[in-house]
């Protein structure tokens, strides 16, 4: 197993390179920063930019270099730098908010804020998935069965943006309506709160509330999907007739046979709950005010800040593979038949 997670560590390296000479491709490609400053300058001003300040802009956002170079540079800061870039030295490049702005600081300040987010939302929908899941199964082409069924396609076609701004409304109405303060529909944490690890979680919980029921609704539905198929695979198998056969009680059979092997799908797609998660931060937490890692995405990309949606793509790319490396382990826990050498 070791050996096993530690091949799988060293394979990260270049499949995180492969993907991020795509994604910076793809970003380098989206939208000119320079341009965009130069139009931004240009509107508060009403006067044209002169030629100085565009090659001081295009210096000191590396674009009057080659796409290769910049990457380069992005990568290593070997080479003829402001001394602001080079990942591998921990420098993030530079932002088009200027020199005092640091990307690897407000991506640090961020990551924890969206991390909690995206990862009580993806247990959340998990949990929920599996649950339902193996009630419909179990129930099948019940009441309940179709009840499920259709909640489960309603959650598959609410667009995030429009199911966010109603949950938010909700909220609203429903404290003006009881005349309370339960459901916190904006910032991510009380204003000025200073406290230890704890008291900073027992803080934000109140403010976690609705856009964690957002990005589960909006999750779970896939998973439960599949959840149902599977566990109905698994229950008309010959093991599990055997294991009826025998007399075993039907609560033992789903729970030492049937649910262990049918979770295997849900190991999978697990990970890209996580996707999907960060996916929809940028648009949650947009709508909900939050400070976190999506909303920095999101201004990022607006204003095609591109060394700014590169450390948020790099990111949610570890994030991504992180998460594939525990759902392959789990495999190993899931199904006794597997066996890592």
């Amino acid at each position: 197993m070791l050996a096993f997670t530690f091949r799988r560590i060293v394979m990260m390296v270049p499949i995180l390179l492969g993907a991020s000479i795509l994604s910076f491709a793809l970003v380098e490609t989206s939208g000119d920063p320079v341009q965009e400053q130069i139009f931004l300058i240009e509107q508060s001003t009403g006067d044209p930019v002169s030629p100085d300040v565009v090659e001081e802009l295009e210096a000191q956002l590396y674009y009057d270099r080659s796409m290769p170079e910049r990457y380069w540079l992005w990568l290593t800061g070997i080479g003829e730098t402001n001394g602001d870039i080079g990942l591998i030295q921990g420098k993030w490049g530079p932002s088009v908010e200027g020199p005092t702005t640091d990307i690897g600081g407000e991506v640090g300040e961020r990551f924890w804020i969206t991390v909690r987010l995206v990862l009580l939302a993806v247990v959340a929908s998990v949990g929920i998935a599996i649950l339902t899941g193996v009630i419909s199964a179990v129930k099948q082409y019940s009441a309940v069965d179709y009840l499920l069924t259709l909640v489960g396609f309603v959650c598959l076609a609410l667009p995030t943006f429009w199911f966010a701004t109603l949950v938010k409304e909700a909220g609203v109405a429903l404290n003006g309506a009881f005349g309370t303060d339960l459901f916190k529909t904006y910032r991510d944490s009380t204003r000025g709160f200073q406290g230890n690890g704890w008291e900073v979680l027992l803080d934000a919980l109140p403010y976690m509330i609705l856009p964690t029921f957002v990005l589960m609704l909006t999750s779970y539905a896939s998973m439960a999907r599949y959840q149902r198929a599977a566990m109905l695979e698994v229950l008309n198998s010959d093991y599990v007739r055997l294991a009826r056969a025998k007399g075993v009680r039907n609560r033992t059979v789903m729970r030492r046979h049937a649910l262990r092997t049918a979770l295997i799908p849900i190991a999978t797609f697990a990970p890209l709950a996580i996707v999907t998660a960060m996916g929809g931060s940028l648009v949650v937490e947009r709508i909900f005010g939050w400070n976190g890692l999506g909303a920095y995405a999101y201004d990022s990309i607006k204003a095609a800040d591109s060394f700014a949606v590169m450390a948020y793509l790099l990111i949610a790319g570890v994030l991504t593979l992180i998460g594939v490396l525990i759902s392959d382990l789990l495999y190993g826990v899931l199904d006794p038949r597997i066996r890592y050498e």
